[in-house]
Order: C-alpha cells, then structure tokens, then sequence
C-alpha cells in the first residue's frame, strides 16, 4: 500500500495535469509543481484560497479576473464555491492558458481541484461557453448582494436533506435571519441607505460563513444559512458571533452613530423533513425571536421552545 501511495505521489508530482486539495478551511495542504507554478505559490506555502487569489489578482497573474471590485468578486464567487460535490468550469490564466478546472468535494469539507490545458481545443466555441457560464452565475447570484439566491441556497437545502448514508449521520440545520426594523431603515433614510445596510449586512455574514456552509438572500432582508452536519447548539454559537459581528457595524460615513441589528431563527433538519418543512420551523422560530425584543437567536420549539440572547 505503502508503495502504491508512494507511486501515486510520484505520478501527481511529474504530471503536466494541475492538482491540489484544500482543506475545510479552504487553506491549501496539497499542490503538485505544475498547480504550484501556475499560480506562484512557493514549495513550503500553504496560502488559503481567498489570499491565494487575491495577491494574484493585485499581482495581474494566476487566473484573470474581469472585476473592478475585487471582494465583490470574492464573495461571490466564494457563495458557490465547495457548495457542491462536482462542479467544472473553465478558466483563463494570464500566461495565455485556457484550463478545464473541476472541484470534487468530500463530505468533511476537503476538495481535491484537477485542471488540464485545454487551450489547444476550438476557440471559436469558447466565446459561447463562456457567456453560458455567467449566465448560469447570474441565475444563482443576488444582484444587489453578490451572495448567493433564493435558488441556489433552496436546491443547498435540498442537498442538506439528503440521506448521509449513517443513521447517525446529522443532515445539520437552517437558519433564518432577517434584519431588525428594516422598512424604519427604508423610510428614515432612504432606499439607498437599505442597500448600503443590505450588503454591509451580507459580507459581515459572508465572512464568518465555512465553505461546507451555504448563505444566500431570499428576498428583501431576509436571508437563509444552512449549516450541514451542525448541531442546533453549534449553530447557535456559529450565528451568535455573527450577531456579536452585526452589532459592531457603523456602515454609515455621514450617519456615525447609526447602528442595525438582526434577529434569527435556527431549525434542525429531520430525515422527514422537506425543504419547505424545514424552513417553516425555522421561520416560526425567526417570528419567535422577533416577538421577544429582535437582536437574538430562537431556537425550533422542539427543543424545549430554547432561546439564546447573545451578547
């Protein structure tokens, strides 16, 4: 076995093919020479993929990046990304290279990424495919947020739902959360304002989200996390730092002292349960903790009606 492992290391190390894993981090553990050299990354490096792809970004080199926004583009991109067990697409690199890139993610969180050259095939074609891939990530986007849509976050929940293969095996929890007086944020300062709130509210969010996680607007202020293998107690500290985060934000320059906050309601999905089940539980509890004063977690009323004011 031993030896077989050895080969195999061997192959991964000589081949032109671009491979690496990365872990539920999202930092690189892996990356054979030729992943390495196409994205600058020294031998001893274990960069986490954002960093990774943002000094390259600033350094015009690695994969081109069309955006004028660059965290924009990150966390959008990053909404999608590992939220799947198979996904493929095509990429361009600066050194002129067209590259057939493919993400296969395992269970805990880990994703093996394998690329191949592909800039000898038809270019005419390319165009097309390349106008059909940002449609399709318009269609999971939020325009005004850059996180993921009601669509995308819904078929994650659905793939949430899905038998693990263990009974044991916990299908995790939903989550959702809607900002506090929000349509008072609208009429006091405008709907321009709304958005600033809006999108503050969605990257302070994004940021402290695991890449097995999957976070999206659903319409309005509402929005939805759904947290795979998670327990109810484990969701509950994972939103309550996102409270804790919420709660420090001051995203308006000409209003100082202008604070938001927002309330959530967490649900433990079921092996009975569907999409719309479980979101109704968790909803039911969003309602709860917005009766109780906003600015706190409720937790399903299956769990003895618990409730968890952060802070």
């Amino acid at each position: 076995m031993e030896k077989d492992i050895s080969r195999l290391y061997e192959l991964f190390e000589s081949s032109p093919v671009l491979v690496a894993a990365y872990d539920e981090f999202d930092r690189l553990r892996y990356a054979n020479p030729a992943f390495r050299s196409a994205y600058f990354i020294e031998p001893d490096e274990t960069p986490l993929w954002p960093d990774l792809m943002r000094r390259n970004f600033h350094a015009r080199r690695g994969t081109v990046i069309n955006a004028t926004d660059f965290e924009e583009w990150l966390r959008s991109t990053q909404s999608r990304r590992g939220k799947v067990g198979f996904r493929a697409m095509e990429t361009d690199l600066h050194d002129g290279r067209w590259l057939w890139m493919t993400e296969t993610m395992r269970k805990d969180g880990w994703m093996l990424c394998v690329a191949t050259d592909v800039t000898g095939l038809k270019a005419k074609t390319r165009a097309v495919r390349q106008d059909r891939d940002l449609a399709i990530k318009a269609s999971y986007t939020d325009e005004l947020t850059g996180v993921a849509n009601r669509r995308f976050v819904t078929a994650r929940v659905e793939d949430m739902l899905q038998p693990q293969g263990s009974k044991e095996a916990s299908f995790g929890c939903l989550c959702v959360l809607d900002i506090d007086r929000f349509k008072s944020i609208n009429d006091q300062f405008g709907h321009q304002v709304g958005d600033v709130v809006l999108r503050d509210f969605a990257k302070r969010i994004h940021d402290l989200v695991r890449r097995t996680d999957c976070f999206g607007r659903v319409g309005g202020e509402e929005f939805v996390l759904t947290l795979p293998a998670t327990s109810l107690e484990q969701a509950q500290l994972i939103v309550e730092r996102m409270l804790a985060s919420v709660r420090m934000s001051r995203p308006l320059q000409e209003h100082p002292d202008f604070r938001y906050t927002f309330s959530a309601g967490i649900a433990s999905a079921r092996a009975s349960d569907t999409a719309l089940s479980l979101y109704a539980r968790a909803d039911a509890a969003l309602y709860r903790a917005k009766l109780a004063g906003r600015d706190r977690i409720h937790l399903e009323e299956s769990s003895s009606d618990r409730s968890a004011l952060a802070g």
